[in-house]
C-alpha cells in the first residue's frame, strides 16, 4: 500500500503554535489533506501525551488511531548548541523511559513541547539507540537551529553515533542534498514542521511510504530500506520559494552572493540589516560530489492547493473566493495531495481549467519562480503560454522559462511513475 505521512509537526505545546494544534484537529485535516500518517510531534511533553491517548485509540505499541488517520510518536528536541533533531519512537513505553532520562538534562521538558536539553547532538542519538527510537537532524540546512548552521558535516555533529535519516526542510530538496556525498547512505524525510493544521501547513511536504500497513514498524522498515519497503516519493515546496535560500538581508530583503556579503561583513549597506547566508550557498560550499544515489526517490516540487488557487485567481489564501474553489476540488477528488500529485490535468481542468493548468505548471517544472532570502517566502508566476494555452496543447507545449541555476528541469511526474513501478 502506499501512505502519505507527514512525520514533523508541532503541538499547541511548542511556543508559537496555534491553540488549534488539537488531534482531532489534525485528524480532520489529515483527511482533507490525503495524509495516512501524521507524526503526533511534541509527545516527549506528558500533556501532550494525555491529550493522545484520550482522543486516539491504540493500534500497537507505536501507533495510533482516529478517523481514520494514524499517528506515529515523534518529538523535536534542541540540544545544547541549538540544533533541532527529530525524533522516532517505536512505543509509548519509550517515550516515558526516555523522558525520565532527559529529565535530568532539561529544564522545559514537561511543560514546553520543543525541549531543550543541556546535551550533544551525539549524546542524544547515542541515547536515541539505547531505546530503539529513529533520529536524524531537522530541518538540517536552514539558518536557523539546524545541523549546517552549526557543523560542517554530519560525523562532527554526531561523532559518529547512528542517524538514520535527514529531514530537508522547506528550503532544500534531495538532489541539492545529495551534492554532500555523505548523505547518499540516508533515508531523507520531507515533512512540514506545521504550527497549524490548516491544509496549505499540514502536509506542505510529505512523503510517500510503500509498505504493508500504516504502523510504526512498516515506517521503520521504510526509512532503514529493509524488507522491500520504502519510499518512492518526497514531496514538498520548491526550494527556491523558501524563506533562507538566497543569501540576503534579514530586513530588507536585498539579495546578494556569498563574496559580496563577505566583503560587507554580513551587515547590509541599504538599511544596515543582518545578512543572512542562503541555503542554496550554505551547500554549495559543502558540495563534493556530482553523483546521486540509484535508489533515491524522486523529488516533486509543488505547493499547497490553497497557494496554488490564490496565486490563480489572485485572491488571498484563507480567503472564501479561495476555500470555495478549493471545497470544489476536494468534493469530487476526495484530497489535497490526490489533486496535486494523482488525478490527470484533464479531470482537474473539470473543475477549475486555470488551476489544472498551474498544477501542470508544478508537477513539470515550468513555473517562473522568484526566489526567496533572508526570511522572506519566493514567489511564483504562471508564463504567459500556459495561461494562454490549451488544455489538450500542454503535452506538447515548450515552455521557455529562466533557466534554473541549481539543476535542469525534469518532468517529476513521469519519472516517479518510472520509480514506483
Amino acid at each position: 500500500m502506499l501512505a502519505d505521512a507527514d512525520l514533523h509537526i508541532h503541538s499547541r505545546y511548542s511556543k508559537a503554535v496555534s491553540k488549534a494544534m488539537t488531534i482531532a484537529n489534525l485528524a480532520y485535516h489529515a483527511r482533507f489533506k490525503g495524509l495516512g500518517i501524521v507524526g503526533t510531534g511534541d509527545i516527549l511533553n506528558p500533556a501532550w501525551e494525555r491529550e493522545l491517548l484520550e482522543s486516539a485509540e491504540r493500534v500497537d505499541e507505536g501507533t495510533y488511531e482516529r478517523n481514520g488517520v494514524r499517528f506515529l510518536l515523534t518529538a523535536e528536541v534542541e540540544d545544547s548548541r541549538r540544533v533541532h533533531h527529530v525524533l522516532i519512537f517505536p512505543s509509548i513505553e519509550s517515550v516515558r523511559e526516555m523522558r525520565e532520562v532527559l529529565k535530568a538534562h532539561s529544564r522545559d521538558i514537561e511543560t514546553e513541547g520543543r525541549p531543550r536539553l543541556n546535551l550533544s547532538a551525539a549524546e542524544i542519538a547515542d541515547l536515541a539507540g539505547e531505546f530503539g527510537v529513529l533520529i536524524g537532524p531537522a530541518h538540517a540546512f536552514t539558518p536557523w537551529t539546524s545541523l549546517y548552521k552549526e557543523y560542517d558535516s554530519l560525523k562532527e555533529a554526531y561523532d559518529g553515533a547512528k542517524i538514520h535519516f535527514l529531514e530537508l526542510g522547506l528550503s532544500a530538496d534531495s538532489e541539492m542534498a545529495d551534492m554532500i556525498k555523505a548523505h547518499h547512505r540516508l533515508t531523507y524525510l520531507s515533512n512540514s514542521d506545521a504550527h497549524s493544521p490548516m491544509p496549505h501547513r499540514l502536509g506542505r511536504e510529505f512523503n510517500r511510504f510503500d509498505v504493508k500497513d500504516a504502523t510504526f514498524e512498516e515506517v521503520r522498515k521504510a526509512i532503514l530500506k529493509r524488507g522491500g519497503r520504502r519510499i518512492v516519493l518526497n514531496a514538498g515546496l520548491d526550494p527556491r520559494l523558501g524563506k533562507y535560500h538566497l543569501t540576503a538581508c534579514s530586513r530588507c530583503y536585498a539579495k546578494y552572493s556569498p563574496r559580496e556579503a563577505r566583503v560587507l561583513k554580513w551587515k547590509c549597506p541599504k538599511c544596515g540589516g543582518r545578512i543572512k547566508k542562503g541555503v542554496r550557498d550554505r551547500i554549495l560550499e559543502l558540495a563534493d560530489t556530482d553523483e546521486r544515489p540509484k535508489d533515491r526517490p524522486p523529488y516533486l516540487r509543488l505547493a499547497p492547493l490553497a497557494e496554488i488557487i490564490s496565486m490563480v485567481i489572485g485572491k488571498g489564501v484563507e480567503t472564501k473566493a479561495v476555500k470555495r474553489v478549493w471545497e470544489l476540488f476536494l468534493r469530487e477528488f476526495g484530497s489535497e495531495i490526490g489533486v496535486l500529485v494523482d488525478v490527470s490535468v484533464e479531470a482537474l481542468a473539470r473543475i477549475n481549467e486555470d488551476v489544472a493548468k498551474a498544477v501542470w505548471a508544478y508537477r513539470t517544472g515550468s513555473l517562473i519562480v522568484i526566489p526567496g532570502g533572508g526570511g522572506k517566502y519566493g514567489e511564483i508566476r504562471l508564463p504567459e503560454e500556459i495561461k494562454n494555452a490549451d488544455i489538450t496543447e500542454l503535452g506538447s507545449l515548450e515552455v521557455e522559462v529562466p533557466e534554473d541555476e541549481e539543476r535542469p528541469r525534469q518532468r517529476v511526474i513521469t519519472e516517479f511513475l518510472k520509480y514506483a513501478k
